[in-house]
């Protein structure tokens, strides 16, 4: 089977365990992750965050992005370009105006200003201890840490349910890995006893 036959049974699999974490936990889900905060990441304000504004049974980031307002952090939000390209990320604080574009994904307008985050907050459908990803199947996360990660030292922090945590995800040479999961239980870093 090949690891594109994998991941597509495996996002089978992961959004099953997600609809069930996202059953039981709803809402407190995003007060938790908030709770923690991203001290961890060891990058203070003002560093440059990029959150994302949840689809779904996602859990939603938004609480998590207001603390991190309150503590002098710059947001931003992914935007897409098209199909095969990185995304670009535009500025953006709670009240901003959103256009709705593909999959009722919120975007902020084109006038926003674009930035380069230090610290991006991405979505995923399972995730490994060694921090591989499975995403919805585009390539846009992957794209974008590699590029970013040709700019300049960032980190890369997933949100999701401890449910989402899966042995190992299937992974090619160009999925990129992430630094941390952020969880409701806590933060978890990536490749730190996982052997």
């Amino acid at each position: 089977m090949s690891t594109d036959d994998l991941k597509k049974a495996m996002r089978r699999e992961a959004k099953a365990a997600r609809s069930t974490a996202f059953a039981r936990l709803g809402a407190g889900a995003a007060q938790e992750i908030a709770r923690h905060g991203i001290g961890f990441a060891r990058r203070p304000a003002p560093a440059i965050v990029s959150g994302f504004l949840s689809i779904g049974e996602e859990i939603d980031p938004t609480p998590l992005m207001q603390r991190l307002l309150g503590e002098g952090y710059r947001l931003c939000l992914p935007v897409m370009e098209g199909k095969a390209r990185p995304l670009v990320f535009r500025a953006w604080s709670p009240g901003d105006p959103l256009a709705e574009t593909t999959w009722g994904i919120r975007e902020p307008l084109p006038e926003a200003p674009v930035l380069d985050p230090d610290i991006v907050l991405g979505p995923l459908l399972a995730f490994d201890a060694q921090g591989y990803r499975l995403g919805y199947g585009g390539g846009f996360y992957d794209r974008t840490l590699a590029r970013l990660r040709a700019l300049k030292p960032i980190v890369s922090i997933g949100i999701a349910f401890d449910e989402q945590k899966v042995d190992a995800v299937p992974h090619v040479d160009y999925d990129e890995r992430l630094d941390w999961v952020l969880t409701p239980a806590g933060p978890l870093e990536c490749g730190k006893d996982a052997g």
